[in-house]
């Protein structure tokens, strides 16, 4: 055992060193892979999140959606017909004009939302080191918005 020990001191040793660029991609898989185990708690992915996220002010033609969530609408059908399978949204007429389908929250998907952002908000398991994370949200805010240009 004194091997494992090692190799985990070392291991911490070598973090120290990490370029902030390495560190920052790191902690985001470390999280996402969080986030993931328990949004597939909730029957979600990330992509399906998006999308609830974006129906809560009412139904969107799929086309507009995949917009909005800056995706192909191929992608888009896929992660609406996951959200349907499980019973997150509903397919309607656009009243506007029969030929298109409008993708509509249901109370399912409602709920699971709410849930979901509970869990982001109040999960210590997702974000617990950091406390208040306030002051660190406004710097991650302030990077992307440079790094975007």
């Amino acid at each position: 055992m004194a091997g494992e020990e090692d190799t985990t001191k070392s291991t911490e040793e070598g973090i120290t060193s990490w370029p902030t660029g390495r560190l920052l991609s790191a902690a985001a898989r470390l999280v996402e892979q969080r986030w993931t185990d328990r949004l597939d708690a909730l029957g979600l992915s990330h992509a399906g999140l998006i999308v609830l996220h974006t129906l809560r002010g009412g139904a969107l033609s799929q086309r507009e959606l995949a917009r909005r969530c800056q995706v192909t609408d191929q992608t888009m059908s896929r992660t609406l017909d996951r959200l349907q399978r499980a019973g997150h949204l509903e397919r309607v007429t656009d009243p506007a004009d029969a030929r298109r389908q409008l993708a509509r929250l249901t109370e399912a998907g409602r709920q699971a939302h709410r849930q979901a952002d509970r869990l982001a908000r109040e999960d210590t398991g997702v974000l617990g080191a950091l406390g208040n994370d306030s002051a660190f949200r406004a710097q991650l805010i302030t990077l992307i918005e440079r790094l975007r240009g």
